[in-house]
């Protein structure tokens, strides 16, 4: 978990490859249905464009699907996700268990807008604007305490900063992964 620009798609990418999970980022599961011509599609773009919320139903199933579709991995990294409190207690539901670890990855506004625009620029994303970032970064704090609340109950809280050179901090992801095991 973590707001835009604050790099858990990066991290989550060095994640799987390193330890043979798959990578479910909702992001790019959002982008790729928002560029289809269908009427979910159009729905998730507009919704995209205006830095909002995907409802919930929608994402559940966007990422039930793409789980079943690798029923061979060792595990799964869920980037982006839950983004409210419902998400995660219906995920559980779904699911049948809790996720074994949850990490955040900590920065500050300034980082995180600074990093998103650069992503936008170079991976020609329009969900990357300055006025889209922003708004999400509004949505992400309005919306992400009660889930790390839920998440601290459950002792399943990991936080790191994020700050630092992606080096650096996959070698802290590397440490939580690691001690799991």
């Amino acid at each position: 978990m973590g707001g835009p620009g604050c790099g858990k798609g990066t991290q989550c990418k060095n994640m799987a490859t390193k330890y043979g999970f798959c990578h479910v980022g909702l992001g790019q599961l959002l982008r790729q249905e928002a560029q289809r011509n269908t009427q979910r599609g159009r729905k998730i773009h507009d919704i995209m464009l205006q830095g909002l919320l995907v409802p919930t139903g929608t994402i559940l199933d966007m990422i039930s699907n793409a789980m079943l579709s690798r029923p061979e991995s060792r595990g799964f990294l869920i980037d982006g996700f839950p983004r409210e409190l419902r998400q995660a207690k219906e995920f559980e539901r779904i699911v049948g268990r809790a996720p074994d670890i949850v990490i955040v990855f900590d920065c500050s506004m300034d980082t995180m807008v600074r990093r998103a625009l650069r992503r936008g620029r170079v991976e020609h994303r329009a969900d990357d604007c300055e006025q889209a970032i922003r708004q999400r970064l509004e949505t992400y704090y309005t919306l992400c305490g009660p889930v790390l609340t839920f998440y601290q109950q459950k002792k399943l809280l990991c936080n790191i900063l994020a700050e630092e050179a992606p080096e650096n901090i996959f070698a802290k992801c590397c440490s939580v992964i690691e001690s799991l095991q």
